[in-house]
């Protein structure tokens, strides 16, 4: 049995790093006054879950509003290949999560790639399936974004039952993504995609590596968030280190004339952090996926149970991870991409 080893107070802090981190000069001192506790014991105890319960602190941007192109993707792949072929997949710096799940699809994985890739979404995806000698490989969009946002129960507060309007839509999404990026607005998300120091005044160093003031980098970022294209300044939770050791991707079978209205009752579960509308396949039914996270499976069976019972849908399966191959974030406007890129190319003479 695990144990829990963070106090009140260590929940309180994940709770809100977790929502939001203010984009003002001294954020830690806003939510430390949130909280009830210092300015002090709050970094105190950052510090010590750094690395930890938490991932990464950071901005939390959306990939389709800053031009790039992302898929979910399902590979099928020989088991007794599956660790080795794993490690073709993670060599791209646009994959960032990748994961073996329990079924005949049983490597899944998300990838992103810059405006002006070389290849392309489908062709990389495509490159790398012969690279990693796939079985079959199935490229998964979101065609429609019903929520995205993580907010773990570290509180344990909720109900399975439990409501919670989405902070960002499709329509949000599809507002940013007319809203062209200027040169200003891309050296801001190289530095705010960057782990937010443990000072009292934590933007001075990223406004002075970009010659801004700290005021000027804190309301550039601000419009970011106006405009949808990032979509909150927050903490990443290490799941399983927060005590959330299982996540079960729910997949379900809904009829086309009712995804939309099912899509959207689904996503106003508070234990759901992802809900999507993505494409079928002859040999993939399911059209609506829901990612929940508990605190075993049994936690993650029974939410996904309760939105079975009030939507009426029944046709689904859960697929959860057995093995992490990669978990990291979207690194925007950096060179890695392009020089894997380049590598390949001249490695199959594209």
């Amino acid at each position: 049995m695990a144990v829990d080893l963070l106090d009140a107070l260590d929940k309180e802090i994940l709770d809100v790093v977790q929502r939001e981190i203010p984009l003002v000069a001294e954020p830690y001192s806003v939510m430390a006054e949130q909280i009830g506790t210092t300015e002090e014991t709050m970094l105190e105890r950052l510090r010590k879950m750094k690395g930890s319960e938490i991932r990464q602190m950071s901005a939390i941007f959306d990939t389709k509003a800053l031009g790039y192109k992302s898929s979910l993707v399902a590979a099928r792949i020989a088991p007794d290949k599956l660790d080795e072929m794993a490690k073709v997949f993670n060599q791209h710096p646009g994959i960032t999560h990748n994961y073996k799940r329990n079924h005949d699809f049983n490597l899944w994985f998300t990838i992103a790639v810059p405006p002006n890739s070389r290849f392309g979404l489908e062709k990389t995806v495509e490159i790398l399936g012969d690279m990693a000698d796939v079985e079959s490989i199935r490229i998964l969009p979101t065609l429609k974004l019903f929520k995205i946002g993580v907010q773990l129960d570290v509180k344990k507060e909720a109900e399975v039952n439990a409501k919670a309007a989405p902070n960002y839509t499709e329509e949000m999404r599809q507002a940013a993504m007319a809203i062209p990026l200027s040169d200003s607005d891309i050296k801001v998300i190289l530095e705010l995609q960057k782990d937010l120091p443990f000072a009292s005044r934590p933007f001075d160093e990223s406004a002075a590596n970009i010659g801004m003031t700290t005021d000027e980098l804190l309301d550039n970022a601000k419009k970011l968030v106006e405009r949808g294209q990032m979509r909150r300044f927050s903490a990443v939770l290490n799941h399983r280190k927060a005590g959330f050791r299982a996540n079960g991707m729910g997949v379900w079978n809904v009829p086309a004339e009712k995804a939309d209205e099912i899509g959207l009752q689904m996503g106003s579960f508070r234990a759901v952090s992802h809900c999507y509308l993505r494409p079928t396949y002859a040999d993939w039914p399911y059209n609506i996926f829901t990612m929940v996270h508990g605190r075993d499976m049994d936690e993650c069976e029974a939410i996904l149970q309760a939105i079975e019972d009030e939507t009426g849908i029944i046709d689904r399966i859960t697929l959860y991870s057995t093995k992490e191959y990669k978990k990291t974030r979207v690194s925007y406007f950096t060179p890695e991409i392009y020089e894997w890129e380049a590598e390949v190319a001249q490695r199959l003479g594209l």
